[in-house]
């Protein structure tokens, strides 16, 4: 399987379990000269914009260990172009990641959603 199908996968996932906790997805897969956000959503009247990253084994590690300083560096940078562009410097928001182990059959082994990080 193909890292991109993986983490077509894990984001279907993710945003199922969002919208089951209460969580309103604006966007999912939101592309700028930036970068790109997984999933931006509303939540408690706050943007949270939320890394997924999916894995099917842990040979290179977690999955949320994949979320490097340089990743987050990229990820304020596109996440702040979004909020300027979209005139929400008002509202209150948050980066959340959500990291993912798959089972051979694609099915969840493992979902872990951590809350609030690297800002």
């Amino acid at each position: 399987m193909n890292n991109k199908y993986t983490g077509s996968i894990g984001e279907n996932i993710a945003s199922d379990y969002l919208q089951k906790k209460g969580y309103r997805i604006l966007i999912q897969n939101y592309t700028s000269r930036w970068g790109e956000l997984d999933i931006i959503a509303e939540f408690r009247q706050k943007i949270i914009f939320i890394e997924v990253k999916t894995r099917k084994d842990t040979r290179r590690g977690m999955p949320y260990e994949a979320v490097t300083r340089s990743k987050l560096h990229h990820l304020r940078r596109t996440i702040n172009y979004y909020i300027l562009t979209n005139k929400f410097e008002h509202r209150k928001h948050q980066l959340d990641v959500i990291g993912i182990l798959l089972k051979p059959d694609n099915s969840v082994e493992e979902l872990k959603h951590y809350e609030n990080v690297g800002w």
